[in-house]
C-alpha cells in the first residue's frame, strides 16, 4: 500500500478530549489499521489542510512537549506503508519513555508556560505563588499603620509576622491566621498529635462556650476574675468562653458512671481555641485575647500511676521541643490559678520574654523566679550561684491530685470493687505560641527562619525572569518541578514555583528570603550548561551550591516532613 507524498505529524490541543493529545498530519492517509493496533484512535477531519487525526491517551505524553518536523516528518516519495509504520513506531516509542507524571493539559498559548500554572487535571499540580492570599506589607511604614501606634510593635517576630502577611490584626488581641502560618499550624499540630499519640492520648474536641455553673462549682468563675470573657444568652444563662478545661473534661468524666480501674489511665486532649481577655494585648501572637492551645486531662488511678504519667507527658514535651530544634528548659513553676500540688513551665529563653527564670550552670535547678525567695540568690539543690535571664512560656505541666474530681465527684471502681477518685493532670502547649516564638528565637532581623518540621513549604523554585538572557531555562525548572514530584512523592504540596516571571530573580529570592523556605532553587545562567546546574540556596545553614537535576533530588531526599 502507498502512502502520499509527505506525513508531517505535529502536536495539538484536543479541547473536547482532555483526557487525550491531537495528533494530526496533512497531505496523506495514513494507514488507520496500523495506528489503532499502536494505540490511537483514528477518526477523520473535514477541515482544509487536514485529511486526518489520531488521538494518543495524555498518560504517554509530557506538557509542553515539542513535537520537530526532524522527529516526524518524511519528505520521501511514495512513502511505504512499512515506512509509515517504522515512523508511527518510533514516535510512540519516544513518547511513552517520557515520564508518565504529566498529565496536565497542553496549553499552546500564554506568555507563562504551562508549568507555571495549576493543572486543571492529573494527580500533581504546580503550586505557583502567584495565587496565594498573601497580603505582604514589606515597608515598615505599612506594619506600624496596621497595628496603629509603632509602641505596639514591640517584638521581632510581630513584626515580620505582619511584614511577610503570616497574619493581619482583625482587632485587638485577635490576628487573622493567613495561609503560611495555617500550613505550619497544622504542621505543629500533627507533630504534637504524634507525641501525645505516642503515649496513649486520645484526641477529643469540647466546647468553647461553657456554663457558668460548672466554674461556680470550682469557685474559679470569681478566682478568674476578669481574665474571663463572660456572656449571657437570650435566657439570661451565663457563660464563659474557655481558656482552659478543666472543669468541663472532668464532668464529663465524672458523667461516665461504671469506669473500672483497669480502663485507666485516660489522657484526653484536644487543639482548640481558647479565649482570655487580656488587659494589654502584645506582641502578637505571643500575647492575645483569642489563640490556639493543646491542652490535655488525664486520670489515674492512683498517686503512683499519676506521677507516672506526669513523667511521660513531660518527656513528650521535650521530645516535641528538640524535634522542632528549640532550645528550651523545664522550670519548676507556680501553680497559679488552675491549682494542683506541683507545676512546671517549659520556656523559651529569649530577651523579648515575659518570665523571670532563674537557671543553676553547676546542676541541673531550674526555677520561675516567681517559686523563689527574691533575697535568695543562691541553688537551693548546690548552693552554687543562679544565673538569670527571660523565657517565654510555651507549654505547662500541672498534677492536679483530686482538686477537681472531687467537686464533680469523677469516680472509678478501684480493685477492691470499691468507688475511688480519680487522681488527674492537665498539660498545656500554646499552639500558636509556639509558632510565635520560633519566629522570634531562629529569625534575623529581617528574614523569618522556621524550624525545619513547620515551614509552610519546604521548596520555592525561581525561573528566570520573563524576556531575560535566561528565559530558556524556565522550561528546564519545570521538569525539574517534576522530576522532583515523581522521585520524592514525600515532598508532594511542599514545592512552590514563584512564577511572578515581570520580577528579577533578585527580587524574588529576597522575598523568598524573608518567607524562610529552606531551600531557594533557583534556574539561572548555568542551568543552561549540559549538564544543567541549578543554584540552590539552604536558607538555614546559610550555604548556597550549585547542583544538577540529580544533586537536587539527592539533597531534598533528606528533607523531613509531617
Amino acid at each position: 500500500m502507498m502512502v502520499g507524498e509527505s506525513l508531517v505529524v505535529s502536536l495539538c490541543l484536543s479541547f473536547r478530549k482532555a483526557s487525550h493529545v491531537r495528533l494530526e498530519w496533512g497531505g496523506a492517509r495514513a494507514h488507520s489499521t496500523l495506528l489503532h493496533e499502536r494505540g490511537f484512535v483514528i477518526g477523520e477531519k473535514h477541515r482544509r489542510g487536514a485529511e486526518g487525526w489520531a488521538r494518543l491517551p495524555a498518560h504517554a505524553c509530557r506538557p509542553g512537549m515539542a513535537v520537530t518536523r526532524a522527529m516526524l516528518a518524511t519528505t520521501a516519495v511514495g512513502m511505504s506503508a512499512s515506512l509509515c509504520r517504522a515512523v508511527m513506531e518510533g514516535l510512540l516509542t519516544r513518547w511513552r519513555t517520557l515520564p508518565a507524571q504529566a498529565t496536565c493539559r497542553l496549553q499552546l498559548s500564554g506568555s507563562i508556560p504551562c508549568g507555571l500554572h495549576h493543572c486543571a487535571s492529573g494527580r500533581r499540580k504546580r503550586l505557583v505563588l502567584s495565587r496565594m492570599f498573601q497580603p505582604q506589607n514589606l515597608r515598615e511604614d505599612q506594619v506600624l499603620s496596621l497595628e496603629g501606634r509603632s509602641g505596639e510593635l514591640t517584638c521581632k517576630s510581630q513584626r515580620l509576622m505582619l511584614q511577610v502577611g503570616l497574619i493581619h490584626p482583625a482587632s485587638p488581641g485577635c490576628y487573622h491566621l493567613l495561609p503560611y502560618t495555617v500550613r505550619a499550624m497544622e504542621k505543629l499540630v500533627r507533630v504534637i498529635d504524634q507525641e501525645m499519640q505516642a503515649i496513649g492520648g486520645q484526641k477529643v474536641n469540647m466546647p468553647s462556650l461553657s456554663s457558668a455553673e460548672l466554674w461556680r462549682a470550682t469557685n474559679r468563675w470569681d478566682l478568674m476574675g476578669k481574665e474571663l470573657l463572660r456572656l449571657r444568652d437570650r435566657h439570661g444563662k451565663e457563660y464563659c468562653l474557655g481558656p482552659t478545661h478543666e472543669e468541663a473534661v472532668t464532668a464529663l468524666v465524672a458523667s461516665q458512671k461504671t469506669l473500672s480501674y483497669k480502663q485507666l489511665p485516660f489522657l484526653l486532649y484536644q487543639v482548640t481555641r481558647k479565649f482570655r481577655d487580656e488587659p494589654r494585648p502584645r506582641f502578637g501572637l505571643l500575647r492575645g485575647r483569642e489563640f490556639y492551645m493543646k491542652d490535655m486531662y488525664t486520670f489515674d488511678s492512683s498517686t503512683e500511676a499519676a506521677w507516672h504519667t506526669y513523667s511521660l507527658v513531660c518527656g513528650a514535651y521535650c521530645s516535641l521541643f528538640n524535634r522542632l530544634g528549640l532550645p528550651f528548659v523545664k522550670v519548676q513553676a507556680d501553680v497559679g490559678s488552675i491549682g494542683g500540688m506541683m507545676s512546671h513551665e517549659f520556656q523559651l529563653p529569649v530577651d523579648v520574654g515575659e518570665d523571670q527564670l532563674a537557671i543553676c550552670p553547676s546542676c541541673s535547678f531550674s526555677a520561675n523566679m516567681e517559686t523563689l525567695d527574691l533575697s535568695q540568690m543562691n541553688c537551693p539543690v548546690c548552693q552554687g550561684p543562679l544565673t538569670k535571664t527571660k523565657g517565654i512560656e510555651v507549654g505547662h505541666t500541672f498534677y492536679l491530685g483530686t482538686k477537681y474530681s472531687s467537686i464533680f465527684n469523677a469516680q472509678f471502681t478501684n480493685v477492691h470493687g470499691k468507688p475511688s477518685l480519680a487522681e488527674m493532670g492537665c498539660y498545656g502547649l500554646g499552639v500558636t505560641r509556639i509558632l510565635a516564638a520560633a519566629i522570634e528565637v531562629l529569625s534575623t532581623e529581617d528574614c523569618i527562619r522556621w524550624p525545619g518540621l513547620l515551614a509552610p513549604y519546604q521548596v520555592c523554585l525561581i525561573p528566570p525572569k520573563r524576556g531575560s538572557k535566561e528565559e530558556g531555562a524556565t522550561e528546564l525548572l519545570g521538569s525539574l518541578h517534576d522530576h522532583i514530584a515523581e522521585a520524592l512523592p514525600q515532598l508532594h504540596g511542599e514545592v512552590l514555583l514563584d512564577d511572578r516571571t515581570h520580577l528579577t530573580i533578585g527580587n524574588r529570592l529576597k522575598d523568598a528570603n524573608k518567607l524562610g523556605y529552606p531551600f531557594v532553587i533557583i534556574a539561572g545562567k548555568r542551568a543552561l550548561e549540559d549538564p544543567s546546574h541549578f543554584e540552590v540556596w539552604c536558607q538555614n545553614t546559610s550555604e548556597v551550591v550549585f547542583l544538577t537535576k540529580e544533586g537536587v533530588v539527592e539533597l531534598l531526599s533528606t528533607v523531613q516532613v509531617v
